[in-house]
């Protein structure tokens, strides 16, 4: 579904230059991908090169087997590839169902945003009306993201750090929701994250560390490794 060849990513630091992916080839066509490494590895680089926020420096990238290399990120999400920001964003004035409906595409029925919600867990008749603004909590947010994937039904989701800035209550049943959504969707799912449990639940783990892919398998062949002190992630939170 998605293929990087030799994607690298360099940037002007100071009178240098500094690499910030080298060389990464990698497939990708498991349903639930995990990614994962050290803070500053380049694992958000690498998901925003996906999602076309920023460009390669070298290298290709191919999703269904069309080069995207040179598209943006709005040509990219008319393909079905979402992308989900850290501290999603606020709209004020802009209601829950009005963020669903534009996402969709299309004519959405409130029953059907109300599905959507029911979906991520949230009680809908408490939620449709709501402002997308600052009355709502992180967890709440990051859920009303994943419906608006849901909605557009995207083929390929990208989530960076979903756990971040949310509490311990929300995080467990964001968990729950990336389960359910892992059933739900016809896509794939691509997470970057230090949880143990949602590399626990993922089909293939990513390991990205200093810029360069240094692991990739199954989360029986990744695991182990990552939750021992000399563990090439450096940094697997136990929640």
């Amino acid at each position: 579904m998605l293929e990087l060849k030799n994607v690298s990513y360099v940037v002007e630091d100071g009178n240098e230059q500094k690499a910030i992916l080298s060389d990464i080839s990698l497939q990708i066509n498991e349903r639930f991908v995990a990614v994962t490494g050290p803070n500053g590895g380049g694992k958000s680089s690498l998901a925003k090169i996906i999602a076309g926020i920023i460009k390669p420096t070298s290298g290709k990238i191919f999703f269904e087997g069309t080069d995207i290399t040179e598209l943006g990120i709005t040509e990219r999400a008319n393909l079905g590839i979402s992308f989900a920001f850290q501290q999603p964003v606020r709209f004020k004035g802009l209601t829950v169902y009005d963020l669903l409906r534009i996402s969709a595409g299309k004519k959405l029925l409130v029953g059907e945003a109300c599905d959507y919600l029911s979906q991520v867990g949230m009680c809908a008749r408490d939620y449709i009306k709501r402002e997308v603004n600052a009355s709502l909590s992180g967890g709440e947010l990051k859920r009303i993201e994943i419906a608006t994937l849901l909605a557009r039904s995207t083929k390929l989701s990208i989530f960076d750090e979903p756990e971040a800035g949310i509490d311990l209550w929300s995080f467990t049943n964001l968990i729950e929701v990336f389960k359910h959504m892992n059933d739900a969707i016809n896509g794939n799912i691509l997470i970057i994250s230090h949880q143990e449990r949602i590399l626990e639940i993922a089909d293939k783990i990513v390991v990205i560390a200093a810029g360069k892919l240094t692991d990739i398998g199954s989360k029986d062949e990744i695991m182990p490794s990552l939750m021992t002190p000399s563990g090439s992630c450096g940094r697997i939170v136990a929640v």
